[in-house]
């Protein structure tokens, strides 16, 4: 496929199809992560539902990370500096390697003060503590798993990640009932199983993704200087990748203040919010693949000076997510009111019960929300730029290029512009500039 010239509704199908069938299988992982819990006991399954705010932050970063690195790596391409392209793979890596590090340590310090917070007290907290901590150990491997995928979406390759994730998926069937209860030679870990199973298919997802980077044009021949970690490189990419970031922290406290409220009930009331929220995830899965095929399409045909082919994946994203969302929150109402769900993944907790009819008021609550949530937000990250004299905008760590009035909305490059004279703050376009190139005035506002 060539992300730059054909039609842009088949690419967005090419892209997102296969990326939300990923994450269809890593829903499943935790749903299988969730039910064997629940053979415990309820309590056990509170402890993965207070420990989501923490992890969810550990994949917020992640993700951030992985966009940043998409973003950039894909304006390079669409622009064919292969050169700059490989240099963001590399790097890309290695701050996944030194964020990585970094939270390990302040998710050991932080995490028990934070569980104590949400009510967790004796055995749950032992509980929450043992599932977390090693779940700790693995991040490293879950920044480097999001991070080198986010190489290969930026080049198209939706497909490999999904592969991962459907082959996780069936090993954690059969590793967690495994590690949980022992056997073969291995001691019975309880919940620390579940958590060991996950942390061992991650660090298997990143080599393989790794291996698969290694084998495309921005994964090979990687030189010194691509290795060597560049101050930089790391600004550039946290620069595109920390507003993703943040935006998804903001998911993780809001999901902290909601378990803390939860958690003055009972530990009943707080599995029960963990479960109604993965038959959530389920229904929300496609618009993270919409997500994803916005992301590769605006960074290559931004980078290619296609300014047109970005307001028309922005278009055709949020159609296809009102599209999916409109029926899926009628769909999630008439789950809420079906225990089957809700039983299968109470596992065989006798005081489970409990928890139904929680689950099915938050789930007949948020499916009304749906389309505004997800629907209408495709996601449209470019790399920045930097608003140079006269008309012309230089996009940074590229070529200064100059946005063409002519109604094509392609950024014409300036070979006679030096990037020397780059004013040092940097400016967005506006909004409708990027959706609208026919908006665009002369000096780069948007006009009616």
């Amino acid at each position: 496929m060539n992300l730059t010239t054909d039609p842009i509704p088949r690419l967005v199908r090419d892209l997102a199809v296969p990326a939300s069938i990923g994450f269809i299988f890593n829903t499943l992982f935790n749903v299988v992560d969730t039910w064997w819990a629940g053979r415990i006991s309820t309590e056990a399954q509170a402890a993965l539902s207070i420990s989501f705010p923490v992890f969810f932050s550990l994949i917020a970063t992640g993700s951030g990370l992985s966009q940043g690195a998409t973003a950039l790596i894909a304006n390079a391409l669409g622009s064919k500096d292969l050169a700059a392209a490989r240099h963001y793979a590399a790097q890309a890596g290695l701050l996944a390697v030194v964020v990585g590090v970094a939270l390990l340590g302040i998710g050991w310090t932080l995490a028990p003060s934070l569980f104590r917070l949400l009510g967790a007290k004796e055995s749950y907290l032992g509980m929450s503590l043992a599932y977390m901590n090693t779940i700790r150990v693995g991040s490293v491997f879950f920044l480097l798993q999001s991070v080198l995928n986010g190489g290969l979406q930026a080049q198209g390759d939706t497909k490999t990640f999904r592969n991962a994730l459907m082959v996780g998926c069936l090993l954690n069937v059969a590793l967690d009932p495994w590690f949980l209860y022992g056997g073969a030679g291995m001691p019975a870990m309880g919940i620390a199983g579940i958590a060991l199973a996950t942390v061992l298919i991650t660090a298997g997802s990143a080599a393989y993704v790794f291996y698969r980077l290694r084998r495309t044009p921005i994964g090979s021949n990687w030189t010194r200087a691509d290795l060597r970690p560049s101050a930089r490189a790391f600004r550039e990419i946290a620069r595109q990748g920390l507003p993703a970031s943040l935006n998804m922290m903001t998911v993780a406290l809001g999901i902290f203040v909601i378990t803390w409220f939860v958690s003055r009930f009972s530990p009943e009331g707080v599995a029960a919010y963990g479960i109604a929220t993965r038959v959530e995830q389920m229904v929300l899965l496609p618009t993270i693949g919409l997500n994803i095929a916005t992301l590769t399409l605006s960074g290559q045909n931004f980078g290619a000076g296609r300014l047109d082919r970005v307001q028309a994946t922005w278009s055709t994203a949020l159609r296809y997510g009102l599209g999916l969302m409109v029926p899926g929150g009628v769909l999630l109402f008439f789950v809420a009111g079906c225990r089957a769900d809700a039983g299968f993944l109470r596992g065989s907790v006798s005081d489970g019960v409990h928890a139904a009819g929680n689950e099915a008021t938050r789930l007949r609550i948020v499916d009304r929300s749906l389309p505004a949530d997800r629907g209408a937000q495709p996601r449209v990250p470019v790399p920045r730029i930097h608003r140079r004299a006269g008309n012309s905008w230089d996009l940074v760590g590229d070529r200064p290029g100059e946005l063409d009035r002519g109604g094509g909305g392609r950024l014409i490059r300036g070979a006679d512009a030096s990037s020397t004279d780059r004013p040092r703050s940097p400016l967005i376009p506006p909004v409708a500039c990027l959706t609208s190139p026919r908006r665009c005035a002369s000096d780069g506002s948007s006009r009616p």
